[in-house]
């Protein structure tokens, strides 16, 4: 329309605001040079703006690389002769009723010598027991003088009466002054025996209790009438049965638990004060569990438990179980195993070791 109006204006009009100049040969190569370049100019800025943050946009904040999984264990097939050189021997992992048990620790004491008396413990201040087993001692061997002379003293007034040299009156004062001593005399007699065994000889009783601290939540679970299994902490010794008894109450408010007392023979491997584990049987009826030897239990440097299961002849694989407890020398399972399975309960530390490279 523009071109159509150029055309239709007068010559006058032209000449009146006069043509535009034409451009110079030289301006117009500078012109379409410059336009050929802007694209390119264009370009360029935009690759110098969006470079930095494809690099950015490249770098991730965290890398998950693929690990190993259990599943992934490797296998350890032996040779004949190996498997005669590391003495390997197993055993069925098989079902038995599993016994639940409450664990937790005791502290061996000295028992009363007589009934009604307070056990020795640790927290008895030793020095203060020995002054009043002293003055027990006094008090009964000073009880025993004065009674043996008012019996002296109530024969001598009798037979007097019976020689009509005495009154009545005095026999039965002598009489009843006996009396009194050997009351005294047996008072002092029960008071030693609440201050048990002398300080000198503690430990040599054939019998020796173990305090058990229970908290208050846990008594109800436990069979107060069964015995105790109890052992040395760290083991090197064989367990004991202990032996419930009667014991005055006693508990600690501070810690929200009472004091249960087992009996256990003194052989002579415990001391007084020294602290044991004990594993107090639950009430209630036992459900079956799975059983192994607890030699074929093996521990990783991060607490886990282990077990070399033999899956064909000389062919052994590590599998992962969960101990549920250990009584005596039997391990009981609570998973990672089934019935039937070969786990090995000799050798098993030389297979790891195997396992892992170690020489």
């Amino acid at each position: 329309m523009l071109l159509e109006l150029a055309r239709q204006t007068p010559a006058g009009a032209r000449q009146r605001f006069g043509e535009l100049p034409r451009a110079r040969p030289r301006d117009a190569a500078r012109r379409i040079a410059l336009r050929g370049a802007a694209p390119c100019l264009a370009l360029l800025a935009l690759s110098a703006c969006g470079g930095p943050s494809d690099t950015h946009a490249a770098i991730k904040p965290a890398k998950v690389d693929p690990v190993a999984h259990e599943s992934e264990l490797m296998r350890i097939t032996l040779t004949p002769e190996a498997e005669r050189r590391l003495g390997i021997a197993v055993a069925t992992a098989s079902l038995a009723p599993a016994q639940d048990r409450v664990a937790t620790h005791g502290e061996v004491v000295v028992p009363p010598a007589a009934r009604g008396g307070v056990p020795i413990t640790t927290a008895t201040d030793l020095m203060t027991l020995a002054a009043s087993q002293a003055r027990a001692d006094g008090d009964i061997a000073r009880a025993a003088a004065q009674a043996r002379v008012a019996h002296v003293n109530a024969q001598r007034a009798d037979a007097l009466v019976r020689e009509e040299a005495g009154s009545v009156r005095a026999r039965d004062d002598a009489l009843a002054t006996a009396a009194v001593a050997q009351a005294d005399l047996a008072a002092a007699r029960a008071q030693r025996h609440l201050l048990g065994a002398p300080v000198a000889s503690l430990g040599r009783q054939d019998i020796l209790w173990v305090r058990v601290p229970v908290l208050a939540a846990d008594v109800t679970r436990i069979d107060r009438g069964a015995p105790a299994a109890i052992r040395p902490l760290g083991g090197g010794a064989g367990t004991l049965s202990g032996r419930p008894v009667a014991a005055p109450p006693s508990s600690n408010v501070a810690a929200g638990s009472i004091d249960l007392y087992y009996a256990i023979p003194n052989t002579r491997t415990l001391g007084i004060g020294q602290r044991v584990a004990v594993a107090l049987p639950a009430a209630g009826d036992g459900a079956q569990g799975l059983t192994v030897p607890a030699s074929a239990i093996l521990h990783d440097a991060y607490g886990g438990e282990w077990v070399y299961v033999r899956t064909a002849p000389r062919t052994f694989e590590r599998r992962r179980v969960q101990l549920a407890g250990i009584s005596g020398g039997t391990a009981m399972l609570a998973m990672g195993l089934k019935p039937g399975d070969q786990a090995v309960t000799a050798g098993a530390a030389e297979l790891f070791g195997t396992e892992f490279g170690a020489k």
